[in-house]
């Protein structure tokens, strides 16, 4: 990139600015400062300054996504790096922490930076690779975490699986305390998630033989277990963490029970954080809802709006996609989850701004300042020193969403045919233009 870029006529938005119709320089691949007007115009005119029209939209720091599963290695038909990075770009992410739920799984720091190298390749994201609690996801073994630095992985999760003995777990958990390693669970009682596998096979051979009503039927029983799967291991989680005094992130918390739950814990000063999706905002099991697969469930329309409460009194931190794409074929016979990187935005600003009177820098906290914190990193507010990361959005845009135009290798969406307001126009990443849609 040239040594700087100056981008103006933009409103400035993030978790604690608002400028209007400002001009914000950035500089060696960070942010630089904002600009009086007439510093604006004599740097317009120096040919050795980069220049970005904003063409009157709204600037925001690029979102940060403390959950995202790109496939890569094992299963790079669903999503590569490459791909996985270029969806990213479009749905205005900057910065995204990686499941380690691949083949083989990621257990070692090792692993994790030649992730996250591969993932340079592509310029137009930044990826922290996250590692597995146990090893090889096994259950059985916790030592390699002692040799991991948070500069390098942040964040452990035993994502898609549960850490089924809690002797473990707690032992993951002490290991992460003393490394200051944040430990992100997937809070699901195995038994009872297999419990409803049935249930959805079930549903699913229903729906192809036109039984509708008989597979809602069905996929709502399944749906119970797998409340009460969640709601369980989250209570286990909790009190692990609290025994091991380790910060917890609680991975896309979806029921109102897990709420209350979580508000008790904070009260009491426990360093608990936790994320909630897009999808568990904006959409329910009321309808054909009911027949989008993804782990957690949609749930209830109460449960929906307890989420969207959490989030606007500031018990909720973080919103975090829970990108999960697949092949359309994996998804036809029930593979759980779908791409949600390029809607992300869109939904919550729907959703949130739109139908529920949230600001966009509250919206800026949640998907940028607030996760980058939890990581620790210097990005997702418009800070001079901070990463030079920005996203371009039109919030009053209204698209068609259509999953055969994703950047991602996973097309398919439970939002496919629907209208969202709030549109990512550009983003720029360490100070270059990669993505572009006007």
């Amino acid at each position: 990139m040239s040594d700087k870029l100056l981008i103006y006529n933009a409103d400035f938005i993030d978790r604690d600015t608002c400028i209007k119709n400002g001009a914000l320089l950035l500089a060696d691949s960070v942010i630089e400062g904002f600009v009086s007007a007439e510093e604006a115009e004599k740097l317009k005119a120096d040919p050795s300054v980069k220049k970005y029209d904003a063409k009157g939209l709204t600037v925001m720091p690029s979102f940060v996504d403390m959950h995202a599963h790109f496939r890569d290695p094992g299963f790079t038909e669903k999503e590569d790096l490459e791909s996985g990075c270029r969806a990213a770009a479009a749905g205005g992410f900057g910065t995204l922490v990686l499941m380690p739920n691949t083949n083989p799984v990621i257990s070692s720091e090792d692993a994790a930076l030649d992730n996250m190298i591969k993932a340079a390749v592509a310029k137009c994201a930044r990826v922290y690779q996250a590692v597995s609690i146990t090893k090889d996801f096994a259950g059985k073994d916790v030592s390699h975490l002692k040799e991991l630095e948070p500069v390098n992985v942040p964040l452990i999760s035993e994502d898609g699986k549960e850490v089924c003995d809690s002797a473990i777990m707690l032992e993951g958990m002490k290991i992460a305390k003393e490394k200051g390693i944040v430990v992100s669970c997937h809070c699901e009682d195995p038994f009872l998630a297999q419990a409803a596998k049935p249930l959805r096979f079930a549903a699913l051979e229903s729906l192809a033989n036109g039984k509708r009503e008989e597979a809602a039927a069905l996929l709502k029983e399944a749906n119970k277990l797998l409340k009460a799967a969640e709601e369980s291991m989250t209570y286990r989680n909790i009190l692990l963490a609290r025994i091991a005094g380790c910060h917890l992130h609680l991975c896309h918390v979806s029921t109102a029970e897990c709420l209350t739950l979580i508000r008790r814990f904070k009260a009491e000063g426990m360093n608990l954080t936790f994320e909630v999706t897009p999808h568990h905002l904006g959409l329910s099991d009321e309808g054909d809802g009911i027949f989008k697969i993804v782990n957690p469930p949609l749930r209830s329309e109460e449960d929906r709006l307890a989420l969207i409460e959490a989030l606007k009194d500031g018990t909720a931190d973080v919103i975090a996609t829970d990108h999960a794409p697949h092949t359309a074929e994996d998804k036809a016979v029930g593979a759980p989850g779908f791409s949600g990187l390029e809607t992300a935005f869109a939904l919550c600003n729907t959703r949130l701004v739109k139908e529920n009177a949230f600001t966009l820098q509250k919206l800026s906290s949640l998907m940028s300042a607030r996760p980058a914190e939890i990581l620790g990193l210097e990005t997702g507010l418009l800070k001079k020193g901070y990463m030079a990361d920005l996203v371009v959005v039109a919030p009053d845009e209204e698209w068609t969403v259509s999953g055969k135009d994703f950047k991602s290798k996973g097309k398919y969406t439970p939002l496919e045919g629907k209208t969202l307001t709030g549109r990512v126009k550009a983003t720029i990443f360490n100070g270059d233009l990669v993505y572009e849609d006007f």
